[in-house]
């Protein structure tokens, strides 16, 4: 390549950065990185997770921390992230609880089946109840797999504990 194709291309190829300063133009939000650096933390403590402990003694302090993390909730999301918790138990007590991303979730067979999503992790107008691909909720060629939550009634749980148990099977 001669000199003057060299400049040419130089000129006109942007600049590298080594090291990104912007975080705002990285496309994610504070709420988001918030939301990935829990991750990374339950990643963590899951890699260093004590094998002494019996499966019991973490499946019970695996339902601490989602009972604490939904305690520390505002109350609109609180109420309905209890109730969600409650029907869980009562509907598919096979599933196991656990934090992921910083939201209680649900896991069968160590992979997360559903979560509720608060509306306040990410200034949402409601909050979610979300199912994974491992929920196998089929319906023909489309199907839900997150739904919006601003309150529950009895119509809502019973559609609620159904979906728990179809995907819990």
């Amino acid at each position: 390549m001669t000199d003057a194709k060299k400049a040419q291309r130089k000129a006109t190829t942007p600049a590298r950065r080594t090291k990104r300063t912007d975080t705002a133009a990285d496309g994610f939000t504070e709420e988001e990185r918030a939301a990935m650096k829990e991750r990374a933390k339950e990643l963590r403590a899951a890699s260093r997770g004590g094998s002494r402990a019996s499966r019991a003694e973490k499946a019970a302090e695996a339902e601490a921390e989602v009972l604490a993390k939904i305690a520390e909730l505002p109350d609109e999301d609180r109420v309905l992230a209890e109730r969600v918790h409650a029907l869980v138990k009562a509907h598919a007590p096979a599933l196991a609880p656990r934090l992921w991303y910083g939201m209680p979730a649900y896991a069968k067979d160590g992979k997360v089946l559903c979560f509720f999503q608060p509306a306040s992790k990410f200034k949402a107008r409601y909050a979610t109840l979300g199912f994974n691909d491992v929920a196998t909720l089929d319906e023909g060629v489309m199907w839900p797999t997150a739904f919006a939550l601003t309150g529950l009634g009895p119509a809502v749980e019973d559609r609620i504990a159904a979906l728990l148990r179809t995907a819990a099977h």
